[in-house]
């Protein structure tokens, strides 16, 4: 599924959210939203109906490298869950980070859809994340994909981690 341009220009305001908000969606398996709490409906500055039944990656941000979701549908499809750092568009077209952890969510074995959990980064972290990203993001522009997932494939490798754990370190 396409992204959905739902938004303004993207603009340098960050929002900010509580480190003890939680923003949750859930998704069908074909990353549709099927709910958001109120905290999420809050930041991101739509309706509840707005929200509901579009796709996911309408709030997904340009500054985002796309191997990051290619990671995060790898990780979903293999039916493991995924911690992520992430930069989101709001309805007005400020910004926020998040720490996410999606996980499958199943019914009678089967895995019927996505569920989000997402905090607030540490600044640490975010001291890692955006140069990475914006790496990744120039690589992506100048060989696609491809180009980026070697750079960060490189970069695990020479820290002797797995994707997972180098998120949940930094």
């Amino acid at each position: 599924m396409g992204d959905i341009k739902l938004y303004a220009t993207p603009k340098n305001n960050e929002k900010k959210f509580n480190a003890d908000e939680l923003l949750v969606t859930k998704t069908d398996t074909k990353g549709v939203i099927t709910y958001a709490n109120q905290a999420f409906i809050h930041i991101i500055g739509l309706k509840e109906e707005e929200l509901v039944g579009k796709p996911h990656n309408i709030i997904r941000h340009p500054d985002m490298p796309k191997v990051v979701f290619k990671l995060l549908w790898d990780a979903l499809k293999s039916e493991n869950e995924i911690h992520a750092y992430v930069k989101n568009l709001c309805a007005d077209g400020s910004y926020y980070w998040v720490m996410a952890n999606v996980t499958p969510s199943y019914f009678n074995g089967k895995v019927i859809g996505y569920h989000s959990a997402r905090r607030a980064p540490t600044k640490i972290a975010l001291n890692t994340i955006e140069p990475l990203y914006q790496k990744l993001l120039s690589a992506e522009k100048k060989g696609g994909i491809a180009a980026s997932e070697k750079i960060l494939n490189d970069l695990l490798e020479e820290k002797g981690m797995e994707y997972e754990e180098f998120i949940l370190t930094i």
